[in-house]
């Protein structure tokens, strides 16, 4: 979830195409037309990366996972948050997944609490709370994968009563050919501990940014050797001597390596000497250089997903939220991270107050160099502008977009219902802390966010 620092923003409480089927753990799945960018062309180097999590399998029936823990192992999970709210610790769980007739089975598996604002205590076995979880096949056992993969997450729709934006996020990426994007889906929750068994709902299955998500790009990333960084509040790319530091589970860096730590000195040297050029070059010696260092074309595309969805919690307007990665060549590759609050959920927030009708192209800080030095040049602002106004005539519009989701909630309408008694129903209104709270996603009107922001973008 997202750090929301009260220096920028006052955020009040935290800041139709056919599914595919999921493959099994040895299985790839062949890339859609339906993926690629909206208009003629994918985008320049783009390889095809198949989604590991559709946002619904072919079958149309929602998956089951289903996770049992002790009640010893659950104590110490309680005991650990009350020490440290912030604990990363695992405890064993085994975890059984299941769509359709296929199950799927990982025995000591680990399970840890997940998000940062949105943290909260989880509760007692048989009272238990909407959190984020996160699991790792392989934190007790070598090698053990579940759908092909050795992380996922598990998120609540937290902030959002329409039980669609950060799922209705990801799927656009992923239709506007941005491969960098991870993928998502829903998924119904169970948890057991010892013998007393809680329906969590309909919770967000979430593909992992780390070691399997490059190794399922390693082409189009163009190898998976690289340094992975995860960027939090203030990584505005700007200051070459920020906080930058390897994952150790404690501290919270602005720039943190996520790739092998061995290699810490290389990887700061580098991220390092990216910023200073950032920074530094100019004019025609610039864009030389950014056309060797990063995929343009890639990067703008994912821009204007990024505002056309209202994300103001982003690199650009906030200086959060994102992960990137530099192959073993060097290049820099933007990865697109957390977007649960956007589609009309909106803040008073570093340069706008209205996600929904800020020019996009002064979507935030213009001292912010990754995209304001990119749009100085005629050519990639045209290209910026191409891609947001493709999305308009296509899968971000209006009709479109609001068929999709509520094809979506035809599914996963009747399972909402839960257990703990929280987010009980599907309705169509942002996060209540936002500042505008006259969105809509689901109506027809003038509210509509879809509407209000092609109107912004043409």
């Amino acid at each position: 979830m997202k750090r929301v620092f009260f220096i920028l923003c006052v955020v009040l409480a935290a800041a139709c195409n056919k599914p595919e089927i999921i493959p099994g753990p040895d299985q790839e799945r062949p890339g859609r037309a339906s993926d690629s960018t909206p208009g003629s062309d994918p985008t320049p180097g783009r390889q095809d990366t198949p989604r590991l999590i559709p946002v619904l399998p072919e079958s149309g029936e929602i998956p089951e996972v289903h996770i049992a823990i002790t009640d010893k192992d659950w104590k110490t999970l309680l005991d650990a948050f009350n020490k440290n709210s912030n604990t990363q610790d695992y405890i064993p769980v085994n975890v059984q997944y299941k769509e359709g007739s296929r199950t799927e089975e990982v025995i000591n598996a680990g399970l840890r609490l997940k998000g940062n604002t949105s943290r909260r205590y989880p509760g007692e076995a048989g009272n238990l709370h909407h959190v984020h979880f996160g699991l790792h096949f392989s934190e007790y056992v070598e090698d053990q994968k579940l759908l092909g993969t050795s992380r996922l997450d598990l998120k609540w729709f937290k902030d959002d009563p329409a039980y669609c934006r950060e799922v209705f996020c990801y799927d656009l990426f992923h239709r506007a050919g941005v491969w960098t994007a991870i993928s998502s889906g829903y998924t119904r929750l169970w948890i057991k501990i010892g013998t007393k068994e809680t329906y969590m709902g309909v919770y967000e299955l979430m593909e992992h940014v780390k070691g399997d998500y490059i190794k399922r790009r390693q082409n189009a990333f163009g190898g998976k050797g690289g340094h992975l960084w995860k960027a939090r509040w203030g990584a505005d790319l700007k200051d070459p001597n920020a906080n930058i530091g390897a994952d150790d589970n404690k501290t919270d860096f602005t720039y943190e390596l996520k790739s092998d730590a061995t290699d810490f000195a290389a990887a700061k040297s580098q991220l390092q000497a990216f910023i200073r050029n950032l920074n530094n070059k100019s004019g025609e010696e610039f864009y030389t250089w950014a056309e060797n260092a990063m995929d343009v074309p890639l990067l703008l595309k994912t821009y204007a997903v990024n505002v056309a969805v209202g994300m103001w919690d982003d690199y650009w307007n906030n200086s959060n939220n994102y992960y990137f990665y530099f192959n073993p060549e060097g290049k820099f590759f933007f990865i697109p991270y957390d977007y649960d609050n956007t589609l009309g959920t909106s803040q008073n927030c570093g340069a706008q107050s209205d996600a929904g009708r800020q020019d996009p192209l002064k979507w935030g800080h213009q001292s912010y160099p990754l995209i304001m030095k990119l749009l100085a040049k005629p050519e990639w602002k045209a290209l910026y502008v191409s891609y947001l106004k493709e999305l308009c005539a296509g899968d971000f519009k209006a009709d479109v977009s609001m068929a999709r989701i509520k094809e979506w909630h035809k599914v996963i309408g009747p399972y909402v219902s839960n257990d703990t008694g929280e987010d009980m129903k599907i309705e169509d209104r942002p996060a209540p802390w936002g500042n505008h709270n006259e969105y809509r996603i689901l109506s027809d009107g003038t509210n509509n966010f879809f509407k209000v922001k092609a109107a912004s973008i043409n």
